[in-house]
């Protein structure tokens, strides 16, 4: 990338950034399929821990699963507007199986250096054990003690809540991307909590252990949705020199 470039992009990523709001109504306007794929492809793109991308992308094409999807929604207004919804997926299992695709990869390519293949394999294995080791759930009661004296150490993949949460946690990362992406193709989303995980979970068949952080509802925003003026904690609150 050549300097001058720089200003340029960086207006350009301060305007979706900024054109990016949570809409909740929608005009019902479908989105072409080739539009959507290339906003899920961008998301896959989002950063992971070990790059075990934990998370699948569920694109709900079907009218009557994306009622029911809404429904479970719990009467959201962007969920029954948008022409579009994706539920975020994350799992323990979903890095696993990430990691052995991975080792796949590493063993089989003839552009890394013998250097980086020993790299990323001592990572895979590594991410592997902790993963496979830690979800047992005599770790859970065990890290919730020690997470009172070092609050830091709560956050380790450790235990079945904490794998979840981790898995959770890298899938938000794929999650903003996506509706990043969405702006910077003038297409509006939101973000939605607040749903029955459970029902989701069973229209969508997904399996035991698995957590749905986020939904989003995709579209473009009609003309009467609520925009209101952006409101942020000032810089000096937020950000913490040292």
């Amino acid at each position: 990338m050549q300097k001058q470039d720089i200003p340029l992009s960086w207006a350009a990523f301060q305007d979706v950034n900024r054109r990016r709001r949570a809409i909740r109504d929608f005009d019902g306007q479908l989105i072409p399929d080739e539009q959507v794929r290339a906003l899920l492809s961008e998301a896959t793109q989002a950063p992971s821990s070990g790059n075990l991308q934990p998370y699948r992308l569920h694109w709900i094409r079907d009218a009557g699963v994306r009622a029911r999807i809404a429904t479970a929604c719990n009467g959201q207004r962007a969920a029954s507007s948008a022409p579009t919804l994706v539920v975020i997926e994350a799992s323990r299992e979903i890095a696993l199986d990430t990691a052995a695709l991975q080792l796949n990869f590493i063993e089989g390519s003839n552009d890394m250096t013998e250097r980086g293949k020993n790299y990323h394999r001592g990572q895979m294995r590594m991410f592997g054990r902790v993963l496979r080791l830690g979800s047992w759930p005599i770790w859970t009661p065990l890290v919730s003690i020690v997470g009172l004296f070092k609050p830091s150490l709560s956050l380790l993949p450790i235990g079945h809540l904490g794998s979840r949460a981790w898995a959770a946690r890298n899938a938000a990362f794929a999650a903003q991307t996506l509706m990043l992406a969405a702006s910077a193709s003038g297409i509006d989303s939101c973000p939605m909590e607040g749903f029955s995980a459970p029902k989701i979970a069973q229209v969508l068949g997904l399996p035991r252990g698995t957590v749905i952080p986020v939904v989003i509802a995709l579209g473009y925003r009609a003309p009467e949705a609520r925009v209101d003026v952006k409101w942020r904690r000032p810089i000096a609150d937020v950000i913490v020199e040292h």
